[in-house]
């Protein structure tokens, strides 16, 4: 049986949210300690004059935010959060327009392709608390990461009963499945290459809010994932969870800011 999908956004701030609405936290996680993860972004998008929604991202250079497409689709502007451990207590805070955000070309919302987008930002000096993330290198080929851990962060909701996102930033420690096991629950014409997915035993997951946000291999700190979906069911119902595979874009993101490694 393939699940009902929902993609694990921001919860809308300001209005209802549908099942398939943009909405997401971490559930059954870990509070952040001050600095932990310098390189997480808090989004807080505007949609309309009544509505606002909220996302995470990473910083992967002075002036670039790595974030989910389907985040940053509807948004007339996006305030961005750099260096917060309490959700809206950051070390910088920049608003920026519509203009400076760029969504892959390829993005579909029907098949949830290319879930991926880029926003920049004015320059931002580092600190302990505000570091970009490191990519994987530029290669011809990469590993599955199928068997690895890696850690999911954000402020999306802690539980599949909350209303609303966390104040702590949270994190969890997530193992890597392959896609052939994820798409036995979404199907392989949702579950592609340019995905890549997590198991999320006892519960432990991100959830609506999360979205956009890092996942970053614990061995050597690269972030190989972006959080994009999940299963409608819940967030705490133990169903896999779908990212998008940060190595399949590389050359997208190399092109777009110039960034490579």
């Amino acid at each position: 049986m393939k699940f009902l999908i929902v993609l694990v956004a921001a919860i809308a701030l300001l209005s209802c949210a549908s099942a398939r609405t943009i909405t997401g936290r971490i559930t059954n996680g870990n509070k952040a300690s001050v600095g932990q993860f310098p390189y997480q972004v808090g989004l807080s998008l505007k949609l309309s004059a009544l509505s606002s929604s909220w996302c995470g991202g990473s910083l992967i250079g002075n002036s670039w935010v790595l974030t989910a497409a389907h985040c940053t689709e509807s948004a007339q502007s996006v305030t961005v959060y750099l260096g917060a451990t309490v959700r809206t207590s950051a070390e910088v805070k920049q608003t920026v327009d519509s203009s400076n955000i760029i969504i892959h070309s390829g993005w579909n919302r029907s098949t949830l392709r290319n879930d991926i987008s880029l926003i920049k930002i004015n320059s931002v000096a580092y600190s302990s608390l505000i570091k970009a993330v490191s990519l994987p290198s530029v290669a011809s080929s990469y590993s599955t990461y199928a068997g690895d851990n890696a850690i999911a962060s954000g402020w999306g909701r802690t539980s599949d009963s909350s209303n609303s996102v966390a104040t702590d930033l949270q994190w969890a420690r997530l193992q890597v499945i392959t896609n052939t096991v994820c798409a036995a629950t979404y199907g392989t014409s949702i579950v592609v290459s340019s995905n890549i997915c997590v198991s999320t035993p006892g519960g432990t997951s991100t959830c609506q809010g999360d979205s956009g946000g890092p996942l970053v291999l614990e061995s050597n700190s690269q972030q190989i994932g972006l959080t994009s979906f999940g299963a409608a069911a819940g967030c705490e119902k133990g169903y896999p969870v779908a990212f998008t595979r940060v190595t399949s874009y590389l050359d997208w993101i190399k092109q777009n800011t110039g960034i490579s490694y």
